[in-house]
């Protein structure tokens, strides 16, 4: 499954910043269940790659990846304990490489035209607009839709409920990434009654 694929399969992406390994599990059943079954890990924790290894081993329905990649070594291992991709906030030559040779799908993040067109012209169709809020937002993908024509993406970063069908409204976003859907005082007491609702209502948005 490329990334594009993966994309296509909810259109909402829960960034989860993972404290405690023991919530993982129920974290990511509570999200699948709700209907997002593609779950990013962000790579900031001590506790991120057990709570990946631990997602990819238990929760079967979940597609679980790395967020927060930069470091080309870093493709690899994730792949190994059964991460099925990996996003970063940017790019660099050396993870585009790294990437490539673990044979993991990538979706590598951009802040402007020019880095967008860099990509491309490397093969790249779907990209990580970061942080979307703070970088243009709306206004930016609008703009950017007709010189970049054929290329879509995930904007993350200052992404909520409030603005997460907005953006799912344009034709060249695929899907948006955010946090909303996993509070961190819902994960904290273990409300995942509360999570799976949240999950459920982003799973109903629309996209073209």
């Amino acid at each position: 499954m490329d990334i594009s694929a993966i994309a296509a399969l909810a259109p909402v992406v829960p960034v989860l910043t993972i404290e405690r390994t023991a919530d993982a599990v129920p974290l990511a059943r509570a999200l699948v269940k709700g209907g997002l079954r593609v779950l990013e890990i962000t790579l900031r924790t001590a506790t991120a790659l057990e709570a990946l290894k631990a997602i990819a081993a238990e929760v079967p329905e979940a597609v679980v990846g790395a967020g927060t990649v930069l470091e080309p070594a870093q493709f690899e291992f994730v792949k190994l304990i059964g991460g099925r991709f990996a996003v970063s906030p940017g790019c660099t030559p050396k993870l585009v490489t790294a990437a490539r040779a673990a044979g993991l799908p990538f979706l590598p993040g951009i802040q402007t035209v020019s880095e967008a067109m860099v990509l491309a012209e490397q093969g790249f169709r779907l990209l990580k607009f970061f942080p979307a809020d703070a970088a243009g937002g709306l206004g930016w993908l609008k703009a950017a839709a007709a010189p970049l024509a054929g290329l879509r993406f995930c904007p993350t970063g200052g992404v909520g409920a409030a603005t997460a069908q907005a953006y799912l409204s344009l034709a060249n976003v695929a899907c948006v990434g955010g946090s909303w859907v996993a509070p961190g005082d819902a994960v904290a007491a273990g409300d995942w009654v509360r999570i799976e609702r949240l999950a459920a209502a982003a799973a109903q948005l629309k996209r073209p």
